[in-house]
């Protein structure tokens, strides 16, 4: 039977090709580098580059428990990957320093992340300035930044579009479109037992409740009004602070748009945030506009106290009662209506989308607020301070740290090169090769997923080159053995290729978990330095079973090679083998 042909150049054509498909990746993530960058540099971490610092002040004395849980959500919100290199710390016993590398542009957005409560609460609306209805009273107050107009975002089911008015619709889905399914770790559904999910009011009574509120809630939803901001004021413009209880009726203001705000009266909450499932942004599968994709606990699928319902049966009861009619619920994230749509349909499923003028960004900032949890404890704005932070090392350090990577390169090609001879080239090529790859990817990764460079990654870079160098050592080896056992270079790399393959991927395998073991178990910089061990372990294989090993079958083919000359590495002398040297002849005539 005729042995399988291998083609080492069809191999590494389809190699490169993969490799120009990275770069071009690479290009376009660059064409949107952000004002003041520089394209085609890695983003760097707080202690090469520095960045911005932020510190929150606790309100009253918060216990130990709450503030390091607090420093925990506000972690996971601004480094959920794991690779963005921020530094969240509790200082003393009320404060928490945020340090997030990069000159971050736009500050405000960065706080109001940090800080944000992320109390996410579904009410009912009994009345508004729109539709005054059972609150219509006198208010001297009324008019200040108030006007006609819809709320700034929408809530829709996830296979809907949006009505054009401010409304929600909803069918039964299969499975939100642009968005995956799958519940991330650490949401509020699975971070709150079911048991704690505490039900303010029942539907039924929020539903009779807006119909004919008490006396005292509109006497308090005509003593306040809006200002300009969204911010509730009282008579003299001072603001009022209410608190957002969920069992109890609140007074609040929608987030302005177009210079418009609503004021609402709104019911116990129905329907808390924790009783969220999942919260994600995306696209939908038919629109360019960024949305966040709720789930809410459903009943058939999660345990709730008894006597209570999930989530999605609440919301559903809300919508049914709602559908067709002019009556409104309301969102209300951290006190703030940001949005109060009408029922347009039965939304029987919880899932559902909050849509508006999201960008990218926003849209990740609210889905992360939401899905890693309310902060258990508030921050004073008086005691908040933001500002810019140098790097923690040296400037030298970075410079120090590339240059020792490229004297050990250098090192490692001149000793291949001088050992190994014309398979130096290979070393040397595969090097570069890789650190092209890496070098890539580490630009992909800054833009696509956070990732920044500090000093122990940068090391746990320079340590590939020894893994990479480790490979080559063990591959040409091999060969050397078949060969001194008298077989061809042909022959001799297919057979070396079998037993160092299995050597060299047991070797990586090693590698690769050490690494995944300290990305997930350790913090900081030692995270980082365990991503970066892992990424280049893995482009070392990339190269090795795609770069490597095809270009020695390729070399094989010359003759130079395959002939065992001198320069190739391969001679019987480099081998270490026993050359036959001529015999001498007596001369004529001499002694017998």
């Amino acid at each position: 039977m005729a042995s399988r042909r291998s083609h080492p150049g069809r191999h590494l054509v389809v190699f490169f090709i993969g490799v120009a498909i990275l770069y071009g990746l690479t290009a376009l993530s660059q064409a949107h580098v952000d004002k003041g960058e520089t394209a085609w540099k890695p983003a760097l971490g707080l202690d090469l580059q520095g960045g911005v610092r932020i510190t929150l002040s606790a309100d009253g004395s918060p216990s130990k428990e709450n503030l390091d849980e607090a420093r925990r959500i506000i972690d996971q919100r601004v480094n959920g990957s794991g690779v963005a290199e921020a530094s969240v710390a509790t200082q003393g016993g009320r404060n928490i320093v945020v340090e997030v590398p990069g000159k971050t542009a736009d500050r405000d957005q960065l706080e109001e992340t940090v800080r944000r409560q992320a109390q996410l609460r579904f009410r009912l609306v009994a009345c508004s300035d729109q539709s005054p209805g059972p609150c219509a009273a006198p208010d001297p107050t009324a008019g200040m930044g108030q006007g006609l107009g819809r709320a700034p975002l929408d809530l829709a089911a996830d296979d809907e579009t949006p009505a054009p008015s401010d409304s929600a619709s909803g069918t039964p889905s299969e499975t939100p479109s642009g968005t995956p399914t799958d519940t991330a770790s650490g949401t509020p559904g699975a971070e709150q037992p079911a048991d704690d999910v505490a039900k303010a009011t029942s539907v039924k009574t929020a539903l009779a409740w807006i119909n004919q509120p008490d006396q005292a809630a509109i006497a308090e939803f005509n003593q306040y009004a809006c200002d300009p901001k969204g911010v509730l004021v009282d008579a003299q413009g001072k603001a009022a602070d209410l608190p957002d209880e969920p069992a109890k009726p609140l007074v609040a203001c929608s987030k302005p748009e177009e210079g418009v705000v609503i004021k609402y009266l709104l019911s116990a909450s129905v329907i808390e945030g924790t009783e969220l499932d999942n919260a994600s942004a995306g696209t939908p599968a038919n629109g360019v506009n960024w949305e966040v994709q709720i789930a809410m606990g459903n009943s058939k699928t999660r345990a709730f106290p008894k006597g209570t319902t999930g989530a999605s049966d609440d919301f559903e009861a809300v919508s049914r009662a709602f559908n067709g009619s002019e009556n409104q619920f309301a969102i209300v994230l951290d006190g703030v209506v940001i949005s109060a749509p009408r029922m347009t349909a039965v939304i029987i499923d919880g899932r559902s989308s909050i849509t508006g003028n999201f960008t990218e960004q926003s849209a990740l900032d609210l889905a992360n607020s939401l899905k890693f949890g309310a902060l258990p404890i508030k921050f004073s704005d008086k005691n908040t301070s933001v500002e810019e932070i140098g790097p923690s090392l040296a400037g030298n350090q970075l410079k120090a740290g590339i240059t020792a990577g490229a004297i050990g390169l250098a090192l490692v090609m001149l000793y291949c090169l001088f050992y190994y001879r014309g398979l130096g080239l290979v070393v040397v090529s595969s090097l570069f090769v890789a650190a092209g790859i890496t070098y890539a990817l580490v630009l992909l990764l800054s833009k696509t997923a956070g990732f920044t460079l500090t000093l122990p990654g940068i090391a746990g870079l320079i340590i590939a080159v020894g893994v990479t160098a480790d490979s080559f050592v063990i591959f040409f080896e091999r060969i050397r053995d078949e060969m001194r056992e008298g077989k061809s270079m042909r022959v001799a790399v297919e057979t070396g290729w079998a037993r160092a393959r299995v050597t060299r991927v047991a070797a990586n395998t090693v590698q690769i978990l050490s690494a995944v073991v300290l990305y997930i178990f350790a913090t900081g910089a030692v995270k980082g330095f365990g991503f970066a061990l892992g990424l280049t372990t893995l482009i070392d294989l990339a190269v090795l079973f795609w770069f490597t090993k095809p270009m020695v079958s390729w070399l094989a083919q010359f003759k130079a090679f395959n002939s065992g000359h001198k320069l190739s590495g391969l001679s019987k002398e480099t081998l270490g083998m026993d050359v036959p040297t001529p015999r001498r002849t007596a001369a004529a005539g001499g002694d017998a």
